[in-house]
């Protein structure tokens, strides 16, 4: 079977297509075959060296298929069942995958393999940034950053169904498009205008209730400012670069603000609440309610053109790798 591995951690060109044997489950493993596996910033990440990993490695850490081997002491997963993970590294570049029978989710019925491998991830990081690290609640105002990213597109759709009221930001009117069908009810083009100067203005001066920021460096800053008293600052990714260390009594000047630094892996530690929370994702998913775009399709040989193209900021939506 064919995998992406990375030997050195570097730039795209160090992910490399190579020929390996047909892995087999051990105690507790299901090997999948692989229909569709997400590409992440994570995977950048881990990729680049900015998070360290062993090498060698397979590339990736979400994805869905088909369970092909069940390994001993599996139980509730059998040979032929549809199922999906996310955040176990080493289970997505590739044909055929090992993923702990702990961390596999199924696939609810009518819902396709590449849907729920563009969901898994971004969606529970959505489903878990609006439901339990900032509640939010009907009347309140939010600001996404990349709005019309993966996880963007997401939080959008849940605020508004929550009937928060979403400010997105985005870089050109197509993405504004995305973001405003989604749920976004007012776009701030960061490029073009000030969001300070925005923000204030579409709220009256009163600021937002909450800031979800998964840029970082570029956009921090200016998202504290905009914090209403008593805000929240929910830092869940730096695709920008690292946010520097920051002085706790610049909170208090600005308002008694919170921030904190969330990641899915907390939010989805113990199986009974990764079940949970992908459930309710995968359900939407297969009710109609939450609509999952995917922005582009690659083979497994073009992995380097996807992360280059992920790091880009000219995508919108989920990237996918079709092994």
């Amino acid at each position: 079977m064919r995998a992406v591995v990375v030997s050195e951690q570097g730039g795209p060109e160090v992910l490399e297509l190579v020929e390996r044997e047909t892995p087999e489950p051990g105690e507790g493993q299901v090997r999948v075959d692989v229909a569709a596996a997400g590409v992440n910033f994570i995977d950048i990440y881990q990729r680049s060296g900015a998070y360290p990993m062993q090498t060698p490695f397979v590339a990736g850490s979400e994805g869905a298929g088909t369970v092909s081997a069940v390994g001993a002491g599996v139980d509730g997963v059998a040979v032929g069942d549809p199922v999906t993970w996310a955040m176990v590294a080493g289970t997505g570049y590739a044909e055929q995958v090992l993923v702990p029978a702990d961390r596999v989710v199924p696939v609810p019925a009518g819902v396709d393999p590449e849907l729920a491998a563009a969901v898994m991830l971004q969606g529970m990081t959505a489903h878990y940034l609006v439901e339990t690290t900032f509640p939010a609640r009907e009347g309140q105002t939010a600001l996404v950053h990349a709005a019309a990213g993966g996880v963007g597109l997401l939080l959008c759709q849940l605020l508004a169904a929550k009937g928060v009221r979403v400010i997105g930001t985005t870089s050109t009117p197509e993405k504004a498009e995305l973001a405003r069908a989604a749920g976004a009810s007012d776009i701030v083009f960061y490029r073009d205008q000030d969001l300070v100067t925005e923000v204030e203005r579409l709220t009256d001066g009163e600021g937002v209730h909450v800031v979800y920021d998964g840029v970082g460096a570029t956009t921090f800053d200016a998202g504290l400012q905009v914090l209403r008293p008593r805000g929240t600052m929910v830092l869940f990714g730096a695709s920008s670069g690292p946010v520097p260390p920051i002085d706790p009594q610049v909170l208090n000047q600005r308002g008694s603000l919170f921030l904190t630094r969330p990641s899915l892996a907390h939010y989805v530690a113990d199986r009974a609440e990764l079940l949970e929370r992908a459930g309710d994702v995968l359900g939407r998913v297969a009710a109609g309610t939450l609509d999952v775009r995917v922005g582009g399709r690659y083979p497994l040989a073009d992995a380097a053109q996807a992360h280059t193209d992920l790091a880009s900021g000219r995508t919108t939506g989920k990237l996918l790798l079709l092994p």
